[in-house]
């Protein structure tokens, strides 16, 4: 049985194997996680859709390719059980160019995270491989295509200072133009002479032998001119510089994750006018209902319930009096959205940020808010989450607050205009005032929320106002009467 990949969202068109769970000659369970995808918006798990032995792979680990394209075999004996292919490059008859990597974006501190409806679009399909290019002259027309397959592009060539054309897939010129280099000054590994990014890497200044091993894999890399044009100065930026690596040191390249949220959080810092505002609130009657409801809660949901839901509902409760903290910014226009859509950043055991979107959130009481951000969030640590539960989030809320923290300024979620961090609760003497009237101190369960929002948007004053309302809801509100 062949193994494609599989259409994992409405938007993905594209995915990046990044690991392989079995090899040739395993024996593989229908169901069980057979190889995991990277894509523009979140990584997955597949599982095996058939029992049998994995007889082939097709596409190595690495390789970026479209929804629909053949993985592996997986048959039903090990008899059918091949080598896997080592170098598919050697095995091929033509080289085939280096794919181009797909836009990364999302997951905010919350992902990834991701911030998936701020993301760029899936790559187009990659380029068929180019003919190698004659000795001297210049190079031929193309050939009319084959009757057998449709025509494609050719990869994107370069000439040569003595006439030839070096033959380099477009990631590669971008490196190549990203770190400043002649690529006639480059020596090509690759078939036919073609460049290649590894080639690239060693040519790069600031590569020591030292860490040959370290940095086989590829490095990080700044966002993409297209994106760079988009939210940037006007001017091309210059190359940016190699920091040094001595011995000793420990070269970590980003995974896929971290350069989609790097890429994302550099585009929004360009994008928005960040302000951060913050309040305290006193959680006295938050309090008091999670202690009432403790064991009964955690009996019934299999679950600690925690302060997070009472902030979420309160935010959906203060956001109909403020509704342009719940929109997107588009060029010189504010689209305010009247369902509230709200993504919830998730920690993947400090390898990542994403944040999956519990979709219509204004329109759901605590309980089940709680029950949807749990499993949201277990199913984005197992990676079970399907691309699509982390586009269209409209606001979005990071919790620091399981570690203690006092006050953290989040970057916002880019298209939308704010963000919500909710920090450390923590026992503090407060001045209260008694029955008759008079101040007395008492010690209450004390937080800040902090929110980060674009000014683009609205100003200071809308959003004081905005987080006045949630800590009034928060305060004075009969929160048991939620729980029942």
């Amino acid at each position: 049985m062949d193994i494609t990949m599989p259409q994992l969202g409405e938007t993905v068109t594209e995915g990046t194997i990044t690991r392989w769970f079995k090899q040739v000659g395993d024996r593989v369970e229908a169901d069980e996680p057979l190889f995991e995808v990277s894509t523009d918006k979140v990584d997955s798990e597949v599982p095996a859709p058939t029992a049998g032995v994995l007889a082939e792979i097709l596409v190595p680990e690495g390789e970026t390719v479209d929804v629909g394209t053949r993985l592996a075999v997986v048959s039903d004996s090990a008899a059918g059980a091949s080598t896997p292919a080592a170098a598919p490059a050697e095995e091929a008859p033509a080289a085939a160019p280096e794919v181009p990597e797909t836009a990364q974006g999302a997951a905010v501190g919350t992902d990834a995270a991701a911030g998936a409806s701020g993301e760029r679009s899936a790559a187009a399909p990659p380029a068929a491989p180019a003919e190698p290019a004659p000795a001297s002259g210049p190079p031929p027309a193309p050939a009319a295509p084959r009757d057998a397959a449709p025509a494609a592009a050719s990869t994107p060539a370069a000439p040569n200072t003595d006439g030839n054309t070096l033959v380099m897939s477009p990631v590669v010129r971008r490196l190549i133009t990203e770190r400043g280099l002649d690529p006639n000054q480059i020596k090509g590994t690759g078939e036919g002479g073609r460049i290649t990014r590894r080639d690239v890497l060693a040519a790069s200044p600031g590569t020591s032998s030292t860490s040959s091993a370290l940095t086989s894999a590829p490095r990080a890399e700044p966002a993409s001119p297209d994106v760079q044009q988009a939210v940037g100065p006007t001017t091309a930026p210059a190359p940016p510089q190699q920091a040094p690596v001595s011995r000793g040191d420990e070269v970590v390249p980003f995974d896929n994750i971290r350069r989609r949220t790097a890429e994302h959080m550099v585009r929004s810092k360009a994008t928005s006018a960040h302000v951060y505002t913050s309040i305290e609130v006193d959680y006295e009657r938050v309090e008091r209902a999670r202690r009432a409801h403790r064991d009964e809660w955690k009996r019934r949901e299999g679950f600690s319930l925690t302060y997070l839901p009472f902030i979420a509902r309160a935010f959906c409760d203060a956001v109909v009096e403020f509704p342009n903290v719940n929109a997107s910014v588009d060029a010189d226009r504010l689209i305010v959205h009247h369902d509230v859509h709200l993504g919830v950043a998730v920690d993947l055991s400090f390898a990542g940020l994403i944040a999956p979107v519990v979709r219509n959130a204004d329109g759901k009481r605590l309980r089940l808010l709680a029950r949807e951000m749990r499993d949201l969030a277990e199913r984005a640590r197992s990676k079970q989450l399907s691309p699509d539960e982390v586009l269209g989030g409209t606001f979005t809320i990071t919790n620091a607050g399981g570690y203690g923290t006092f006050i953290t300024l989040p970057i916002i979620n880019q298209p939308q205009v704010g963000i919500l961090s909710t920090d450390g609760v923590h026992k503090r003497p407060v001045v209260v005032e008694g029955p008759d009237g008079e101040d007395a101190i008492a010690i209450r369960p004390i937080g800040v929320l902090a929110l980060a929002w674009d000014h683009r948007a609205f100003d200071g004053a809308y959003a004081a106002a905005f987080l006045r309302r949630m800590k009034e809801i928060l305060e004075s509100r009969d929160w048991e009467a939620e729980l029942t």
